[in-house]
């Protein structure tokens, strides 16, 4: 069997390397791009709904959403139904940068499908998402503090 996911992993290492440096001048670190992304992508989304859009644990997400509050990139604001749950929105800061951010992304996107026809990339879009959605059932059950059976 071929090794697919060291590829997509390999992949992923060296799109989110080469993020963190282009981003560097923004005072955008380890990732933070995603989230940010997201949020303005989704103003009044909550944390609990973009660690399940992102997949990553809870104390990652808040590590990252802390230092995006503190560098003026986004804002928490309590919902107006209850005041416990905090909606995430991204500033003026926030919504300068989101630009460049989607221009990155669109690049890597036409960087990494040069020589695929429409076809091929559609094609390749649709086993990735099958591939996320097969993952996603572990990440769901391991998440819950289940164990994989091997």
């Amino acid at each position: 069997m071929k090794e697919i996911l060291r590829e997509i992993g390999m992949i992923a290492r060296a799109l989110d390397s080469i993020s963190n440096i282009e981003f560097k001048e923004f005072e955008l670190t380890k990732g933070q791009y995603l989230y940010l992304v997201r949020i303005c992508e989704n103003p009044g989304i909550i944390q609990e709904q973009l660690v399940e859009m992102i997949k990553v644990d809870r104390s990652t997400a808040t590590r990252a959403i802390q230092k995006l509050e503190l560098n003026g990139f986004i804002e928490k604001k309590g919902a107006a139904n209850n005041k416990k749950i905090k909606k995430l929105y991204s500033t003026k800061k926030g919504n300068t940068v989101y630009p460049f951010i989607k221009r990155e992304n669109e690049y890597s996107n036409h960087v990494a499908l040069e020589g695929f026809s429409e076809k091929e990339a559609e094609t390749t879009f649709d086993f990735l998402h099958r591939i996320r959605k097969n993952i996603e059932k572990d990440w769901e059950l391991v998440k819950k503090g289940n164990k994989r059976n091997y």
